[in-house]
């Protein structure tokens, strides 16, 4: 099923709703006029709201899987339907808004 593509301008939050950015996206592919994101780059997360638990926040995510079909670089581009993983909670990041442009499946 095709998916819009993430880029670096895109929303990604943890499930506790700290803001997650990118810290390695693919500068030679462009969507909206900014960086594609692939599987490769993690992304930084501030401002994770875990707390009363023995758990640490989020600090750290990292996607799973993305595009089959679609490749920057030689590797698979993130998209809104890809999975994730936030560490060291184990919880997926949730991209909430992307550019709508661009699909890949």
């Amino acid at each position: 099923m095709p998916a819009p593509i993430l880029h670096l301008g895109a929303t990604v939050l943890c499930t506790h709703a700290g803001q997650a950015t990118p810290l390695a996206p693919f500068p030679r592919i462009l969507l909206s006029g900014q960086p594609a994101v692939t599987l490769t780059s993690p992304y930084a997360i501030a401002g994770c709201a875990l707390t009363g638990t023995p758990t640490p926040p989020c600090v750290m995510g990292q996607w799973l899987v993305g595009a089959v079909r679609v490749l920057a670089g030689g590797t698979p581009v993130v998209t809104m339907t890809g999975s994730s993983t936030c560490i060291p909670t184990g919880t997926p990041m949730l991209p909430v808004v992307a550019q709508t442009r661009v699909l890949a499946t």
